[in-house]
């Protein structure tokens, strides 16, 4: 098989490869729960919730009274509780619980209940989802009136933070990189497959090439004329066999103007010198008949 062939089907399987890998961390990014560092999770919810409860209190002009440490009452479930009473406004509530969660990187999918002190009875709830059409804000204009409430807000699916989430999205970026340079190196080498894959001869120690007119030996090229690789190539086609000077000017100049009686002879002299680096390789004359390409074993 062709070495252009064979790059042609490794170049193929390569794409293909890639084109899995990319594929499988997309969908794993757009689509995969993942399970973070609890301990790392807690804290950041403890914290965020802090600052929520810090600016409910803010926003009813109460700077002095306390928010009661952050209970965790369940495996992602938290309380928000506060030393003195205060009104609540659901629509002020969903705000500052999104904005702090979507600060703190934490998922986008929750329950929230504003618990009544007196009864545990729920004064308020709502649901937030990352799908759109799953969020559920009832009532989000009405004023629930002052009085002691804790917060209970319970993380309904346990999806990685964007940090985590980013590093996927960054590992596909990196796939499609490394494929893009792996494609334009392989492109390249596929050209030169393609190249080394042209029609060529083995004269000797020489290669001929008929296309690119050219001789090749080791890592040295010698250009031919036109007419010094018409004439090459008749010979090669017919090696260690005597070719007729009738033969020879008709193939290569009936069709190409005027021929001058010793045109043959100066292009065959020039082939000589060309060729002389290989003793394996003689162009002889076969005087009055014609010339012959003479190739040892």
């Amino acid at each position: 098989m062709k070495l252009y062939v064979l790059y042609k089907l490794m170049i193929k399987k390569k794409i293909y490869t890639y084109a899995g890998l990319a594929f499988i961390t997309l969908f794993t990014w757009l689509f995969s729960d993942f399970d973070v560092n609890e301990d790392t999770f807690s804290e950041k919810v403890k914290i965020s919730l802090r600052e929520v409860g810090n600016q409910l209190l803010l926003a009813n002009e109460d700077s002095t009274s306390l928010v009661l440490p952050i209970v965790e009452l369940g495996k992602g479930k938290y309380e928000l509780s506060f030393q003195e009473h205060l009104p609540m406004e659901p629509s002020h509530l969903v705000s500052i619980l999104k904005d702090n969660f979507q600060k703190s990187e934490l998922p986008d999918d929750y329950r929230v209940e504003v618990v009544q002190c007196k009864d545990e009875e729920v004064a308020y709830s709502y649901e937030m989802s990352s799908n759109q059409e799953s969020v559920i804000i009832p009532c989000a204009g009405r004023f629930i009136p002052e009085s002691c409430y804790e917060i209970d807000v319970k993380f309904t699916k346990r999806t990685a933070s964007f940090f985590n989430k980013r590093l996927f999205l960054y590992l596909f970026i990196f796939i499609v990189v490394v494929a893009l340079l792996d494609f334009v190196v392989n492109n390249r080498k596929q050209v030169q497959a393609k190249e080394d894959d042209k029609e060529k001869y083995a004269i000797g120690s020489f290669y001929f090439f008929p296309e690119q007119n050219k001789l090749v030996k080791a890592a040295t090229e010698i250009n031919l004329s036109k007419k010094e690789c018409e004439l090459l190539a008749i010979f090669v086609s017919n090696p260690n066999q005597i070719i007729k000077r009738d033969e020879l000017t008709k193939k290569v100049w009936e069709d190409n103007g005027v021929f001058v009686g010793r045109s043959l002879d100066t292009y065959i002299s020039k082939l000589r010198k060309k060729l002389k680096d290989d003793d394996s390789i003689k162009l002889s004359n076969v005087h009055g008949v014609g010339y012959k390409l003479e190739i040892k074993g």
